[in-house]
Order: structure tokens, then C-alpha cells, then sequence
């Protein structure tokens, strides 16, 4: 158990004053037949608590200034065959909780903890099953108002206080965050190595998640994208079962996550170990239009900054390769440039690959702050059209890396997988 846990509740109870607070942790997956899904703990109950087992509930209590958990009792014989529990005693000690109890009694003790509750937070309207319960609750203290009993009668969404707490990323979870950077960045000079004409995209994958599992990074942060040839002007093409051509580039978007967080890194480079000129021409692009968004990442800047950034250098690179006609400024307003780059600049990055917080409370545009943590990704993608220079039909080209926002600038922890062409060109010649 790490102190940030602790100082996270304390953090909570404080904002939700005498109200109580509940947050389930996320259900086991059936996978098929009597198979689960490995299993990933809720990222806001793991943010809170550091507890990884499935069937647990956290309940912080304002009035009392308690945090509570319910989990799995002990049971040695399903042990032998599911591995360890900590069991309510053990968790409260290993977790820092001020009291524990077994999950079979959620039920009897809500109704208790909500007795004379001014507010109630939970996540409201997330999950049909746990609104039924929380009703349930609610009920049983109402049936007691003749007694002198109130229910709460203020309710809240509890996810987005956790959300705001979860933009800013404290040094624990920024040294993880490199580590899951590092290996990502690793993977993807491994598979710049491996790749050769004839292989299929699914060597590739293998490649990463080799090397993901090797460094104690059980599973991708999200179903790695290994796209050859035209398949890469697919946003989210995950099949990754196609034969790589001569000739075609190979776009990879992978990253592992470690300790639950997640790294995100996409890299783009021909099959053969050298840009044709077609592909170098539209490649120079997308990497000054990434080179000219992460410069715009500063402490006080907006969140469109990068955006606005990269985009006035796709589009000119556009009207220089002939993809389109006209000017910058008339493009933009035009919005013709999204028949070539249809996504955003990036997204924040943390226990989640597309991280939780508001780009726009209020409807404005937040200001970068130093601990945010950020993907940047521009893209050009041509798929075959009679007004496209058919040298660059099928090219399909995304750059994408992750950075910190700093006190006095930013920092780009995934640039080890390298992304100018003569890296790219000399990494692959050598291998």
C-alpha cells in the first residue's frame, strides 16, 4: 500500500463532506462457456484503493470520516483452486481501510450507514444493477421514518469527482507511466526489427506482446493495431491477419499497461526498411504536424493548442501534395481536410488509455496543468480517389506519443521508439 491511497480518500471525504459515498469495483467478464475475461479492477475503485480483487465495494463515510471496505471473505478451499484472497482483516490492514467486512453483508449494513445521511453519491445512471440497489437501500431506510429516520435526499454522480482528482498525476503514477512508456517504446523497435516483406501483421503483434509480457506487462493497454498497406487507413483496424507486401508501410499502435497504466505509442515505417518518396513526402508532414502540437503543450496553454497546431501543418502539407486545393485558412473552415485526418490530436492518458477528465467544463477549453499526462497522434490517411495522386493511394500514416505536461514545459517519455526517417532507415538496415 502506497500513501497517495490514504491521502486520495481523505482527499474524497473531504469534498463530499457529511454525504457517504459508494463505489463498486468493476464484475468478472464471462468469456465464453465457464471462462472469464482476466481480470481488470474498475479504474476509479483502483485509483482509490490499490485492491485488485474482483466483488468489492468501497464506502467512505463523511459524518465519520471513514473509509470502509467490503470484499471476498477468506475461503481456503476455493483458494486451492482461484489463488489468494486477502479476506476483509488482511485488506484492511495491507490497504489502510479504518474498517473491512465480507461482501455478504453490503446489504445489512447500507441501510445502517445511510441512516440520517444529508447526500449520497454513488455512480449514478452507470449501471442499471447497482441503481436497483442502491433504490433497495434507500427503501429500507425510508420504511424506518416513523422512527425518526431520514434518507438521504441529495444524490450525485460520484465518477466525476474522481475524474478531476485523476487529471493530475502525482510522482508514483508518473514513474509508472514511464516504465509502461519504456517498454511500449521497446516493443516497438522490436517489431521495426522484425518485420520484413511476407510476414503477416499477426508476427508483428506477436512481437509486442513478447516483449509487453516479458517485462511484467501481462496485458496490452488495449487491442494492438497492426495495420500493413491500405489496412492502415482503417482508424481502429485490429484483424492484424494480412499478409505484409513489398513496397507498403506498416502502421503498429500498441502499448502495454503496467501496474494498471497504460502506455499508447503508434509508429509508422515501410515493410522493407526504406520510404519510398510518396511515403516520405506525406510522412515529413504528419511528424512536423507532431513535432509543431507537442511544442504547443504548455503549463496554461489550452487543450485545442496542439490541435490547432498540427492541423494548419497537415493541411499545408495537403495543398502541397496536391490532396486538396485552395488555402490553409479556407480548408479549415471548409472542414475538407477530413477526408484525410477525421480524429483529434490525442487524449489524456493514466489508468485508462483514453484517460478520464473534461476537455471542456463549462464549455471552454481547460488549460494544460503539470502532472496531466497526454497522447499526441496527428494522421494522414488517403484511401483511393480520382482527385489523389494515385502515388499516394493506400498510405495510411499516424505518429503518436505520450507526454507529460511539466512545471515549465512538457516531456516526451516515449521517443526511444524512434520516428525521423533516418532512425527509422538505420534501425531497420541494421537488423
Amino acid at each position: 500500500m502506497h500513501p497517495s491511497l490514504v491521502e486520495r480518500r481523505r482527499q474524497l471525504l473531504a469534498a463530499i463532506g457529511d454525504a457517504v459515498a459508494i463505489l463498486p469495483t468493476a464484475p468478472e467478464a464471462v468469456r465464453n462457456a465457464d471462462a472469464n475475461y482476466p481480470y481488470r479492477a474498475d479504474s476509479h475503485f483502483l485509483y482509490l484503493t490499490g485492491f485488485t480483487e474482483p466483488e468489492a465495494v468501497l464506502v467512505l463515510d463523511g459524518r465519520r470520516g471513514k473509509s470502509i471496505l467490503f470484499c471476498r471473505g477468506k475461503n481456503p478451499e476455493l483458494e486451492i483452486w482461484e489463488g489468494f484472497r486477502h479476506g476483509p482483516q488482511a485488506a484492511a490492514e495491507a490497504f489502510a481501510f479504518d474498517e473491512a467486512y465480507a461482501i455478504e453483508e453490503l446489504d445489512q449494513r447500507l441501510p445502517e450507514l445511510l441512516a440520517d445521511v444529508p447526500a449520497l453519491y454513488w455512480p449514478l445512471g452507470r449501471v442499471a444493477a447497482w441503481d436497483a440497489r442502491v433504490a433497495g437501500w434507500l427503501e429500507a431506510v425510508r420504511a424506518r421514518a416513523r422512527f425518526g429516520v431520514d434518507a438521504p435526499a441529495q444524490f450525485g454522480d460520484l465518477l466525476p469527482l474522481v475524474d478531476e482528482m485523476r487529471l493530475l498525476k502525482d510522482e508514483r503514477e508518473q514513474a509508472i507511466l514511464f516504465r509502461a512508456g519504456q517498454v511500449s517504446a521497446e516493443a516497438h523497435v522490436r517489431a521495426m526489427q522484425a518485420t520484413r516483406a511476407g510476414k503477416y501483421e499477426y508476427e508483428i503483434e506477436a512481437e509486442l506482446l513478447y516483449h509487453f509480457v516479458r517485462n511484467g506487462a501481462r496485458q496490452p493497454a488495449y487491442e494492438s493495431i497492426v495495420a500493413g498497406g491500405a489496412n492502415a487507413c482503417t482508424l481502429h483496424y485490429v484483424a492484424n491477419n494480412a499478409r505484409l507486401n513489398d513496397g507498403e508501410l506498416l502502421l503498429v499502435d500498441a502499448g502495454c499497461e503496467f501496474m494498471g497504466y497504460a502506455g499508447d505509442i503508434t509508429r509508422t515505417f515501410p515493410v522493407n526498411g526504406r520510404f519510398s518518396q510518396p511515403q516520405r513526402d506525406l510522412y515529413e508532414v504528419v511528424l512536423a504536424a507532431q513535432l509543431a502540437a507537442i511544442a504547443a503543450v504548455q503549463p496554461g496553454a489550452t487543450l485545442d493548442a496542439p490541435a490547432n497546431a498540427a492541423l494548419r501543418v497537415l493541411v499545408q502539407g495537403m495543398l502541397d501534395y496536391k490532396l486538396l486545393a485552395g488555402s490553409v485558412d479556407g480548408v479549415i473552415e471548409s472542414g475538407d481536410y477530413r477526408r484525410f485526418y477525421m480524429h483529434g490530436i490525442g487524449h489524456f492518458l493514466g489508468l485508462d488509455v483514453h484517460d478520464v477528465g473534461l476537455r471542456r467544463p463549462g464549455g471552454q477549453w481547460r488549460q494544460f496543468a503539470a502532472g496531466m499526462c497526454t497522447t499526441i497522434e496527428p494522421g494522414l490517411y488517403v484511401r483511393p480517389d480520382d482527385s489523389v495522386p494515385a502515388a499516394f493511394h493506400h498510405i495510411g500514416i499516424r505518429i503518436e506519443d505520450n507526454v507529460l505536461v511539466t512545471a515549465n514545459g512538457h516531456y516526451v517519455y516515449t521517443d526511444a521508439a524512434p520516428k525521423r526517417i533516418d532512425d527509422i532507415e538505420a534501425l531497420m538496415q541494421a537488423s
